[in-house]
């Protein structure tokens, strides 16, 4: 296995027409069925990479940008942004082309974070990720701070450490009602 690879060595694509089947209760397709499409494009760029089998640990943040039509073709593209020791944070991009008049949407970006897993389920080392240009600075920085940020979140409101007096002001001016009962 290589100690490094470039982003190009796992890139992958995949270009699929959205069938009356893939769509909901709108008419519209499923945001379900586009993560799932995600999940797998992620899955895949990642064992290509680590050349292992891998799971996904966590997908930050999807935002729907725009809908997608039955009857357009939708591509998703995923490559390595981040490398960790075991995990890979993997960009996934969606866009959708209508093919009787060629309009192109873009419909989501997301970052999936995935770990390399040996035939025990036991977490394993990963090729480390080469960075050949300002993009690849740029998209591995991101992922970086990305998970700090993640981390610093996560511990700031531990159950065990939370201080509701802290952040009641929060609250104010909310569609909630607070009534406390100690």
């Amino acid at each position: 296995m290589k100690q490094y690879k470039g982003v190009k060595d796992s890139q992958v694509s995949i270009t699929e027409l959205m069938l009356p089947s893939h769509s909901n209760f709108g008419g519209k397709v499923h945001g379900g069925h586009i993560l799932n499409l995600m999940d797998q494009i992620a899955f895949a760029c990642a064992s290509k990479h680590s050349q292992r089998y891998c799971v996904t640990a966590s997908v930050n943040r999807v935002d729907f940008l725009n809908p997608i039509d039955v009857g357009e073709l939708v591509t998703l593209r995923a490559s390595i942004n981040y490398t960790g020791k075991t995990s890979m944070v993997v960009g996934v991009r969606v866009d959708s082309e209508n093919i009787t008049t060629g309009e192109k949407k873009h419909c989501n970006s997301s970052y999936f974070t995935m770990v390399a897993k040996d035939e025990n389920g036991k977490s394993v080392p990963v090729p480390g990720l080469l960075v050949t240009d300002k993009q690849g600075i740029r998209r591995f920085a991101r992922s970086k701070y990305r998970k700090l940020e993640a981390r610093q979140r996560d511990t700031k409101f531990e159950s065990y450490k939370f201080d509701p007096e802290q952040y009641i002001h929060e609250l104010e001016n909310e569609n909630c009602m607070v009534d406390l009962k100690f």
